[in-house]
């Protein structure tokens, strides 16, 4: 049996170029046991990294979760 679990992405200090690269090797690489990655993007410091990730598409994620944390980002993961 295998438990669900979260996977944390911190992407404070990239660029949106770097950024994209990184979720896309996360989503690629992450175990099939992993049901949402939790985004941290930030939003002090522009709007920038918040709008890659709440407009970010790849056929892992099934639906995006608004945190209370405006700097925060869930991405609920599909069954595989």
């Amino acid at each position: 049996m295998s438990l669900n679990s979260t996977l944390v992405v911190d992407l404070h200090g990239m660029t949106v170029n770097e950024a994209k690269r990184y979720l896309l090797e996360k989503l690629k690489t992450c175990p099939k046991n992993i049901r949402e990655i939790e985004v941290i993007h930030g939003y002090h410091n522009g709007s920038a990294l918040l709008q890659l990730v709440r407009n970010f598409k790849h056929p892992r994620i099934e639906k995006r979760i608004l945190s209370l944390n405006q700097g925060t980002t869930i991405f609920w993961l599909k069954n595989v």
